[in-house]
């Protein structure tokens, strides 16, 4: 992902603003008051939209191309060290959390589970791009690529040759404080892609599977310091 300039953004906002003023000008022989030029926060935070930053989680729910009623859930939060996402600033670690987990939705919440559909999880890939105001070099704070039973929270997820399984209530892919790095002081967003490798039952109790690779992109929004973002000191393994 290249760098995105506010620069630019900006010029294209004022274009809009001065031209409507021309046109309330042109149309009408009383005096308008002046329109305010948007302030630079402003453009900021319509450059990296983040449901992360405003609500302090992030959830998804995503559909299985082939798997009617199949609903992956991801979930992202900021753990206790980090937890004001209006403070996670360009320099200092930032921490999060995530899980990953399927739901049948074909079948009740209570119905037996082995009425519903089995779904492994292989790997999970995550890559990062920062997002600059002044044209900077773009960053990758965050990388992540494991075999996702070997790397999820519970030391004995129940697993095949396909994955390990994600299908709710019985397993889940779990990972804890995961720190973003540090970044260029012009940064003010970051762009995390999450890329998981499932394997779907095509029937619940059926011997055919079918191959995924989900999606899903979050944004979170850095805000401009000169200050290290603060990182209190927690357990290694607490939420």
């Amino acid at each position: 992902m290249s760098s995105t300039r506010v620069p630019r953004t900006l010029a294209w906002i004022l274009a809009v603003v001065v031209a409507a003023s021309s046109c309330s000008v042109l149309g009408s022989d009383t005096e308008e008051a002046p329109v305010e030029a948007p302030t630079s926060a402003a453009v900021e935070e319509a450059l990296v939209d983040s449901q992360f930053t405003r609500d302090g989680t992030f959830q998804s729910h995503l559909d299985v191309k082939g798997a009617k009623g199949m609903d992956m859930v991801l979930t992202l939060y900021p753990t206790k060290s980090t937890p004001r996402t209006n403070e996670w600033y360009p320099k200092g670690l930032k921490y999060f959390s995530f899980t990953f987990q399927a739901y049948d939705l074909s079948q009740k919440l209570r119905d037996p589970f082995e009425t519903k559909r089995l779904v492994y999880l292989k790997r999970m890939k995550v890559t990062s791009d920062t997002v600059t105001v002044d044209g900077g070099k773009t960053k990758h704070p965050y990388k992540l690529d494991v075999e996702a039973a070997k790397a999820t929270f519970d030391p004995e997820p129940v697993q095949t040759a396909r994955g390990m399984l994600i299908t709710s209530p019985k397993g889940a892919f779990e990972l804890r404080n995961q720190p973003i790095k540090w970044m260029s002081l012009d940064t003010r967003g970051v762009i995390l892609t999450f890329k998981a490798t499932i394997s779907v039952q095509a029937e619940a109790g059926g011997s055919k599977y079918l191959e995924r690779t989900i999606k899903q992109e979050v944004p979170i929004r850095i805000f401009e310091s000169d200050e290290e973002t603060e990182v209190a000191e927690i357990p290694i393994n607490a939420n």
